[in-house]
């Protein structure tokens, strides 16, 4: 790589850098109220640890908006990726029966293999990004150790997405890390870097060294390429101070996923709802300061003092078994504060409805009570389906979408998934989401067609042929697919009208042999009448 493709990327990531900082202070204040570390490096932290943290976790004086932010992410990871069952599909419009049963064994194997891996501790991780942030960063590679899949969540204070299209999802990732000179010889190659940093690596080898990652769509790409050079997705490292290129390599589909809550216009980056909550949360702040100081107040009580030339009120201390000189017992009184629990009390309770309400933790909490009743399941998850309906949606478009073209890339380059039938050779997949966000969506479809079908039902009396407008087998396979179904259980339009045309035939056979039975009985009873007659 020129020298001059070095300088044009690393001035491109200072004018993404830039960017960023507009944003940064309310990403920055969102963490400190949720979660102080994972906020690391936003404040221009070069260390971070255990003190530094409590020192910020000392600041928050109520953890309403940490909790409705941790349940709201838990909420998230379980209506989406759930680990104890599949929630997804692969399909290919016109897929023959061996195809569609590839695709099946293909989904499955990639659902338990995303699940066996470090996938489940990576996730709320991400997540936790999106509901404070706004955003996430998800890198997906091979694990070159065990096999398998790895997922890591990458700093969000080192990351700067961007997008190749206007208003189009982020295909574009950079990343500015850090690691000293020995790691870098050992992740990169000796020889593959700067003068600076060999030195470094041999005489100094804990000194730390800048990196920028470059992930971005190539230009020009060989579609099958062997080279990394040539694969579709670009990948460059490059040493910062030193203006040095140290890799240059590529991915088959990008490996870094960053989906978006609440995208910002003209802007890469988003914001989450812990933003839209802060007002709240800065004023529940203030008021609980306020509070702990009236507390303080009423605890030790305030004094009015006469400095009366006995009593000094600038050396006196007030506490148990002290004896104050005074010169007469007027000379100290205890004085009212003025304050008001009652009406601090009220105001914080308002502002931790309205940070719940925000981070919906108000209708999305943990039922604790007695089984609910069917009704009530149904109410619970079309409230789900009307708060997270919208949120999940772009969830589908830039997380999940990506995320299985991934990790199906993945295994099906090592083997590991077979090859695939001849049917599906040069098509793409669609993914469909069986997971119970995704089914809490499609509920409506199911509550409508039970609903007609009833009301069609109470008219039938009155109007028989109203069932003529209802396409049953059509409605059933609307409402098993809404409900989640397994489809083993419910087969293909051909499978039926084999079963119901083996059916007639046999009513058919079955009514011909009652009917030669009976002719036959008919002529036995009539040879036997005239018998009877002839004697």
């Amino acid at each position: 790589m020129d020298q001059s493709r070095v300088e044009k990327y690393l001035k491109r990531h200072e004018q993404r850098r830039s960017e960023r900082l507009r944003n940064e202070h309310i990403t920055r204040e969102c963490y400190d109220y949720v979660h102080p570390a994972r906020g690391f490096g936003f404040s221009g932290d070069a260390t971070f640890d255990a003190a530094t943290e409590q020192t910020k976790r000392a600041r928050v004086l109520s953890s309403v908006s940490a909790d409705a932010a941790e349940n709201l992410t838990a909420n998230l990871v379980a209506g989406a990726t759930p680990a104890n069952a599949q929630w997804f599909e692969m399909d290919v419009a016109g897929a023959s029966e061996n195809d569609k049963r590839w695709l099946s064994d293909s989904a499955r194997f990639i659902w338990e293999n995303i699940h066996a891996s470090n996938f489940d501790a990576e996730v709320f991780d991400a997540m936790f990004d999106v509901v404070a942030a706004g955003y996430c960063a998800l890198y997906i590679d091979q694990d070159r150790d065990v096999g398998g899949y790895t997922f890591e969540t990458w700093p969000l204070h080192q990351v700067f997405p961007a997008s190749s299209k206007p208003g189009g999802p982020v295909d574009i990732v950079e990343r500015a890390y850090q690691m000293t000179a020995e790691q870098a010889a050992t992740v990169y190659g000796f020889k593959a870097l700067s003068e600076r940093t060999q030195d470094a690596a041999m005489n100094k080898p804990e000194t730390m060294v800048d990196f920028v990652h470059i992930i971005e769509p190539r230009a020009l790409s060989v579609p099958g390429a062997l080279l990394a050079k040539n694969l579709p997705v670009a990948s460059i490292v490059i040493e910062k101070a030193a203006k040095h290129p140290v890799r240059e390599s590529g991915y088959h589909e990008m490996p870094v996923i960053v989906p978006r809550w609440s995208r910002l216009p003209q802007s890469a980056y988003a914001t989450g709802p812990v933003a839209s909550a802060l007002p709240d949360i800065r004023l529940l702040n203030r008021l609980r300061a306020n509070e702990l100081s009236a507390t303080e107040l009423a605890v030790a009580g305030m004094w009015i003092a006469e400095d009366d030339g006995v009593l000094n009120p600038k050396t006196i201390k007030v506490g148990p078994r002290k004896v104050i000189v005074a010169n007469s017992v007027e000379s100290m009184k205890p004085l009212l504060t003025g304050a008001d629990f009652n009406v601090a009390f009220t105001a914080e309770e308002r502002l931790e409805r309205a940070i719940r309400k925000r981070l919906l933790a108000d209708q999305l909490q943990p039922q604790d009570g007695p089984a609910m009743t069917a009704t009530e399941v149904h109410v619970r998850v079309a409230l789900i389906r009307q708060l997270l309906g919208p949120v999940f949606g772009r969830l589908q478009a830039e997380f999940l979408q990506p995320l299985v073209v991934r990790c199906f890339g993945i295994a099906y380059r090592a083997g590991m998934l077979g090859q695939a039938p001849q049917g599906l050779g040069g098509r793409s997949f669609h993914v469909k989401y069986i997971s119970p966000l995704a089914r809490s969506q499609k509920l409506e479809d199911v509550t409508a067609v039970q609903q007609y079908v009833q009301a069609i039902g109470l008219q039938l009396p009155v109007w028989p042929e109203a069932r003529d407008l209802v396409d049953i087998d059509e409605a059933n396979r609307i409402v098993a697919n809404g409900l989640g179904v397994p489809k083993s259980i419910v087969p293909e339009a051909k499978k039926v009208q084999a079963l119901r045309d083996a059916r007639k035939q046999d009513q058919q056979n079955q009514q011909q042999a009652m009917q030669q039975q009976a002719a036959q009985q008919s002529m036995t009873d009539a040879m036997a009448s005239r018998m009877a007659n002839a004697a």
